[in-house]
């Protein structure tokens, strides 16, 4: 049996500097990959080497997520360019949204 947890330290750093410095990053991996596009704000609770747990603000109140990586990750420099690459791709797909929904309008 795997252990796919990170040791507390490392988790505790990567959630605290997901929240501090990429908050814009969670907002964005909360309206892609947790299919939330009401979301107003979201936060990174925890973070494992299958995924992570997110808190986000909607409209009718706060609800807890899980968005799954598409791979086990190795260790920390392994999570750190997944979650770029996954910020990248939410960041494409909510601007291909907004210019089809722009295109829609006419």
């Amino acid at each position: 049996m795997t252990d796919n947890r990170f040791d507390p330290e490392t988790e505790r750093y990567m959630v605290d500097y997901m929240n501090q410095n990429h908050s814009a990053s969670v907002y964005w991996y909360a309206r892609t990959y947790g299919d939330l596009w009401d979301a107003e704000n979201a936060s990174m609770l925890s973070i494992d080497k299958e995924g992570m747990e997110l808190n986000v603000e909607m409209p009718d109140g706060e609800r807890q997520i899980r968005i799954v990586f598409d791979h086990v990750l190795e260790d920390d420099d392994d999570a750190q360019s997944t979650l770029i690459e996954m910020s990248m791709k939410a960041r494409e797909i909510i601007m291909n949204r907004a210019e089809q929904r722009r295109q829609e309008a006419g």
